[in-house]
């Protein structure tokens, strides 16, 4: 897009590539413009928009909820699932982001009615449209909604239906979608029949996994608050359901509306047939909101505190990370944790973590420390993975060493066409080598002379596909079992 000066069709090996949206690329394209084309560049636009989100949090946390601010902020920040996809090149963050703002702004207006917080709902829903498509405001209407029966005031419904806001929605979003079919007329097909309702509702894109699969994947994505995140829905429950209290006469329907904002993306995904670890990352931040909101609670009534076994059973999960952390070589190269001194120094590490937070949080400043005290191995973890991980996720997962290894390799510049890799691969040789990629199994095989990477042991599988072509064994790129070879161009 950026080689085209194209801002309008997403391209993927020279063709139209309209499974997503245009944010995420709008902002990559931006990127690369002003620090030139680089992974890392290709990750910025996920990371600025995760610290728009963190912002977000922490400016609305000022505005209603002064005095945790920087508690909500900084949890929002240090969640798994925020920290991981702030790191990725894909339109995941954007949608959580741009989702996350327009909620916030949302209660913002119903908490204040002040119309410039209902024009940035709007705004923000907009730009989320533009994210990842019509699951936006599917959503966002879907938690109003239930808020509004909820306090049994449909007037909330047709108060949020603000024309100047639908008005600002339609400019902001309209103009691409319209652009986009107007260039491409299968746009619809592919994006909305097929990426968004056969998406949704078959086993299409063979992402098939258990209706449970989210309640381990937002638990994992909560760490290390999700033991608070549970604490606090129990008592917001209990609350509403058991003591018969009315959050919404008490004056603060916040809990109600994050506790909606939580379980309203994982169960709406637990139906979908096709599913993803990234869908209910805008979720996530409603939960360290119920966290922030949970202290604030705690703090104000001092006879209040949690059981010694909650708290306990927070420091252990907060300290486990570390464990995997330290060991990530030996996960990234044996898939288990081994047994031995590396896994006992580890373990011993986390424990006293873990027993250092909760003594602390049974202390004289009780949940004051939790958020400084749960940051302590949040830190240790992510330090761990970025130093000792990240080599070897490099050698193992990326196509960079690769890509450098036929670079080093190569005298001149050859066509590439992979065979039984993994789409990663694929995908990644066509951002190092900035060319199309053929593959093989699609009957991509270049007519001229090209490079082959199959995994090991493939030759007798590539000798039938290319008939009677010569075929010579270049090498292999041992780290991640794969060989490449020299295939001559078709007659010689």
């Amino acid at each position: 897009m950026v080689e085209r000066h194209d801002w309008v069709t997403p391209t993927l090996g020279g063709h139209a590539w309209l499974e997503k949206p245009v944010l995420y690329y709008w902002q990559a394209m931006l990127a690369y413009r002003l620090f030139g084309v680089s992974d890392w560049t290709a990750r910025l636009p996920s990371a600025f928009d995760a610290s728009i989100l963190v912002l977000g949090v922490y400016l609305f946390l000022w505005r209603l909820r002064p005095g945790f601010h920087l508690d909500g902020a900084l949890m929002t920040a240090s969640a798994a699932g925020v920290v991981g996809f702030a790191h990725a090149a894909s339109p995941d963050m954007p949608l959580a982001a741009m989702f996350t703002l327009a909620l916030l702004a949302w209660y913002a207006w119903w908490e204040t009615s002040l119309k410039t917080f209902l024009a940035g709902f709007y705004l923000f829903l907009a730009l989320a449209t533009l994210a990842k498509g019509p699951v936006a405001p599917v959503l966002a209407g879907a938690i109003v909604l239930l808020f509004a029966m909820a306090a049994r005031d449909l007037r909330i419904i047709l108060r949020t239906l603000w024309i100047p806001g639908m008005l600002l929605f339609a400019l902001v979003a309209l103009p691409w979608y319209i652009a986009v079919q107007t260039r491409n007329p299968e746009f619809f097909r592919v994006f909305i029949l097929e990426h968004n309702l056969a998406r949704f509702g078959t086993d299409l894109y063979h992402h098939r996994q258990p209706f449970w699969f989210y309640l381990p994947v937002a638990s994992v994505g909560l760490v290390p608050w999700i033991v608070f995140v549970l604490v606090a829905a129990v008592e917001i429950v209990r609350a509403w359901w058991v003591e018969r209290k009315a959050l919404f006469d008490s004056g603060d329907a916040l809990n109600f509306f994050l506790l909606l904002w939580l379980i309203v993306p994982v169960l709406f995904f637990s139906f979908s047939q096709s599913k993803l670890p990234g869908y209910v990352l805008p979720a996530l931040p409603a939960g360290t909101l119920l966290v922030s909101e949970y202290l604030r609670r705690q703090l104000e009534d001092e006879e209040q505190r949690p059981a010694l076994w909650w708290i306990g059973l927070h420091a252990v999960v907060a300290s486990a990370s570390v464990v995997p952390a330290l060991l990530v070589q030996y996960l990234l190269l044996q898939h288990r944790l081994p047994w031995g001194t590396g896994s006992v120094v580890a373990s011993v590490v986390a424990l006293v973590l873990a027993m250092g937070i909760t003594l602390t949080l049974r202390g004289k400043l009780g949940l004051r420390m939790l958020r400084f005290v749960t940051l302590i191995p949040v830190v240790v973890t992510v330090g761990a993975l970025m130093k000792l991980g990240a080599p070897q996720c490099d050698a193992i997962l990326s196509a960079r060493p690769l890509a450098k290894q036929l670079a080093q390799m190569e005298t001149r510049p050859r066509s590439v066409a992979v065979f039984g890799v993994r789409r990663e691969t694929e995908y990644g040789l066509a951002f190092y080598r900035n060319q199309p990629i053929g593959r093989y199994e699609l009957h991509q095989v270049p007519v001229g002379e090209h490079l082959l990477i199959a995994p090991e042991g493939a030759s007798d599988a590539i000798t039938k596909l290319v008939g009677t072509r010569r075929v010579s064994y270049l090498g292999t790129y041992a780290p991640q079992n794969l060989d490449y070879y020299w295939v001559a161009k078709g007659g010689d």
